[in-house]
């Protein structure tokens, strides 16, 4: 490749980005290059005699680093070049380094070696932009006038919210259910992250990259992942093109801090209910920082070590996580299809109950990247507030749900709909916290996915036995379906149905079930479906006489997996002027109501499952007014023959029905 070549593909990509559109976001990114990667990530098989011969000590730090480099050596010398150890990512998984040689060239030769099961290069990725569209200005302001729309009951235009309200009347969540925000870490000192927030980790192990001056340890909190312009420009350096493309002077012009990880966690996580500040969508579960992305990027084994961390597994050389997560958030990604060792360890985070929400990407309609790509992740694309897929979101059928994502509808002024969350107001170092807001706005399907993550959440705080594969079933069950009918763009004019990704890039476009997932997110519907939700009253008899004593039940109760209800309450709505009234307790599971004359009766249970969740439901009784008989008649004069006065004859009846044997429980 000549050096005019990367100039004239970037100036391409920045030439296709200023086409104009109503809801695009900024220029994308370009694709982060590999060219001066030097890292492969490498497993060994089970087998392997150099993995016995240098097995990794589970205590002795030290050993450890040792027997990596050894490994290291070995490798290196049978592929005739020296070889460095990075970090291990399991017992039979690590990181090896060199010069002087492109990585994808290492992973080719060092996949040869007898002792290898796969080697593959330990690729960049990065944070998933938050548009800095110039359209808006980069000041401070108020807003969104809509504040937090997304979390709300869909109303009018507004068809993408996901509903929490409704899925907060269920439950507020559990603060023993956590979720991890896999990114950049989090400034811990945001008022409305106070008291919210566990203690995390800092997996980036090499020190550029971290920009806080070490590698890995237990400090999660961001230090910012800001670029310079001299940085971006610099084509022998770590973060060449790390920043847009400027085609007016043919420069990179670096970035600013993105303090993106805090702006992840207070969506999920902000502290809800306290007369201050922002509501989190998870209500009260607590977030688990992890930091894997520092200035630029961070590498795929920084970052599957930091979900395994997070998961509880563990990691050679770390401390094991004391509050393993149950959802891991992903607002990251690249272009790339899912590696095997990224196959490798969400599987193996799966198997243990875990989990894993990632960010569809935003590169404007192309193909879903990994690790939203990957199987066993529930994928999240971004909508519009009105359903459509926004302009910047990646589509594919590896995608299992959509998300508001934050848009602007107006091409210039004050953002409409931006997703509201806490954020840093320093361009380079942290300064102070605050919003970010209609001036500053959080747009992209980084902010998707942490809707999906404290959906989930709300609903293992239901039901904890919830499997991974279980929640992400019910997240597309309760979806509701994408528009198919809007009004026509102001800028783009009708909108057309998204198409499978095929290189070239689609704004706004209605949403399908193969582009988009199964709907877009109803947090309050996937919640309330782990509910008792079918509860039925069983009456016997079902058609009484008055005086009658009437049982009755529960018929019908569909529960989640492993729940039971623990708790009922029986009521009179409407006695309907019979005299009905209850007979004994109105507590237990079965209840006796006695009648009195005809009429209609409507009686209510309300019961309680062993997670304090309560369903109601009603039913009507027909008490039926008894057959009057005709007048008896007699035989020749006053003599008796026996007949009964017809007042006698209903006497005995009543008292008849009163002792007769109950019919058997009526089934549902």
């Amino acid at each position: 490749m000549t050096r005019l070549q990367p100039f004239l593909a970037a100036l391409l990509l920045a030439l296709c980005a200023n086409v104009a559109w109503a809801e695009r976001t900024p220029s994308r990114a370009l694709p982060l290059g590999d060219d001066g990667n030097t890292r492969v990530i490498v497993k060994f098989k089970p087998a392997a005699p150099l993995l016995r011969a240098h097995a990794l000590s589970a205590t002795d730090h030290a050993a450890t680093a040792l027997a990596l480099e050894r490994r290291a050596g070995v490798l290196g010398a049978r592929v005739g070049l020296p070889l460095r150890a990075g970090a291990a990512v399991t017992d039979s998984v690590q990181v090896v380094q060199s010069k002087g040689v492109n990585a994808r060239a290492l992973a080719t030769r060092l996949a040869l070696d007898p002792d290898v099961e796969y080697a593959v290069v330990d690729r960049r990725m990065r944070r998933l932009r938050v548009p800095n569209d110039p359209r808006f200005a980069s000041v401070p302001g108020s807003g969104p006038a809509v504040g937090q729309w997304y979390l709300r009951a869909p109303a009018g235009e507004v068809a993408a919210s996901i509903d929490a309200v409704s899925a907060w009347d269920t439950t507020t969540g559990s603060a023993g259910v956590i979720v991890a925000v896999v990114d950049t870490g989090v400034r811990s000192n945001h008022p409305d992250l106070t008291g919210k927030l566990l203690p995390g980790y800092d997996m980036i192990s090499d020190a550029a990259i971290a920009n806080d001056g070490d590698g890995r340890d237990a400090d999660a909190s961001d230090p910012g992942d800001w670029t310079t312009a001299t940085e971006a420009n610099d084509p022998n350096g770590l973060f060449y093109q790390c920043g847009s493309f400027d085609p007016t002077t043919n420069r990179y012009t670096g970035e600013a801090s993105s303090w993106h990880g805090t702006q992840v966690a207070g969506i999920i996580g902000a502290a809800t209910d306290n007369a201050s500040g922002m509501a989190g969508a998870g209500w009260d579960v607590r977030v688990l920082p992890v930091r894997v992305l520092g200035k630029c990027f961070g590498y795929t084994s920084d970052i599957i070590d930091g979900m395994r961390w997070a998961a509880g597994l563990h990691v050679p050389g770390v401390p094991d996580n004391p509050n393993p997560a149950r959802v891991i958030n992903l607002s990251l990604g690249s272009s790339d299809p899912c590696s095997t060792p990224e196959r490798d360890a969400i599987a193996e985070i799966n198997a243990i109950g875990v989990v894993v929400v990632a960010a569809a990407g935003n590169s404007e309609g192309l193909a879903a990247g990994s690790p939203a790509n990957c199987p066993g992740v529930i994928g999240v694309a971004a909508l519009r507030h009105v359903g459509s897929k926004v302009g910047f979101s990646d589509v594919g059928p590896e995608i299992s749900i959509a998300a508001p994502g934050g848009n602007c509808v107006n091409a210039s002024g004050a953002c409409l709909y931006p997703i509201l969350t806490t954020v840093d107001s320093g361009t380079t170092v942290p300064v102070s916290p605050t919003y970010s807001d209609s001036f500053n706005p959080s747009l992209g399907t980084s902010f998707s996915s942490p809707l999906v993550s404290a959906t989930a959440a709300l609903m293992l705080s239901v039901q904890p036995t919830l499997t991974p594969a279980a929640v992400r079933a019910s997240i597309q069950a309760s979806a509701r379906p994408f528009p198919t009918s809007l009004p026509p763009d102001p800028v783009t004019g009708a909108l057309v149905a998204c198409h499978a990704p095929n290189g070239v890039v689609q704004d706004q476009c209605y949403c399908t079930t193969t582009t988009c997932g199964a709907g877009m997110l109803d947090a309050g519907a996937a919640v309330r479906a782990l509910l008792c939700s079918s509860v039925a009253i069983a009456a016997s008899p079902s058609a009484p006489l008055p005086g009658q004593a009437v049982t009755l039940s529960t018929c019908g109760a569909t529960l989640a997996s492993g729940r039971s209800i623990v708790g009922w309450q029986w009521s009179l709505v409407d006695a309907g002027g019979t005299g009905s009234v209850f007979a004994g307790s109105v507590a237990a599971a079965t209840a006796t109501l006695q009648t009195v004359t005809a009429g209609t009766v409507i009686v209510q249970l309300v019961a309680t499952d062993d997670l304090g969740t309560s369903v109601t439901v009603q039913q009507t009784i027909t008490v039926a007014a008894a057959a009057v008989p005709a007048p008896p008649t007699t035989s020749g004069g006053g003599g008796g023959g026996g007949a009964l006065a017809w007042p006698w004859l209903l006497a005995m009846l009543l008292a008849a029905a009163a002792v007769a044997p109950l019919r058997p429980r009526r089934s549902c």
